[in-house]
């Protein structure tokens, strides 16, 4: 059982606060990503040129950034989680909230970039396995919050 149910409304209201998280977090893991292409970059030109003497200065900056930008990447998709959905994909954006579907659980999906909660998957399909969700099925309906 999950721990908090989300009916699409509720979702829906989320979006403008996950939007700008993501796009935060999504813009530092491409820095990250980068600072750490450069630093295997200087590893491997240190390994193939044996004995060259690299910029520590600059290595170590490098890595003290990407560390220092992992550790506010791991806050922000915290912040994003505590809301109750899960980030389920940082490279595509995609967010699942929990929510209850003619009684059974589901995650409403949603990626980056879409304008609405259109979409939901069960459990254990993921993101392939999204089906539009019906037009009748109830927005306003507040599932029961589940707290363990």
């Amino acid at each position: 059982m999950l721990d908090r149910y989300f009916n699409r409304n509720e979702a829906q209201e989320l979006l403008p606060v996950i939007t700008r998280e993501l796009e935060q977090v999504r813009r530092r893991k491409q820095t990250i990503d980068q600072l750490e292409h450069e630093l295997a970059q200087a590893a491997a030109r240190i390994m193939m040129v044996g004995g060259s003497i690299p910029n520590h200065e600059e290595l170590t900056k490098k890595r003290a950034e990407s560390l220092r930008l992992t550790a506010q990447l791991k806050q922000a998709i915290d912040r994003i989680q505590e809301t109750g959905c899960v980030v389920k994909d940082l490279d595509e954006g995609l967010v699942d909230f929990p929510s209850l579907l003619d009684g059974q659980e589901v995650y409403l999906c949603w990626k980056l970039g879409e304008e609405c909660i259109a979409y939901w998957h069960g459990l254990e399909e993921g993101f392939a396995g999204r089906k539009p969700l019906d037009k009748s099925t109830p927005e306003d309906e507040s599932p029961p919050d589940r707290v363990h």
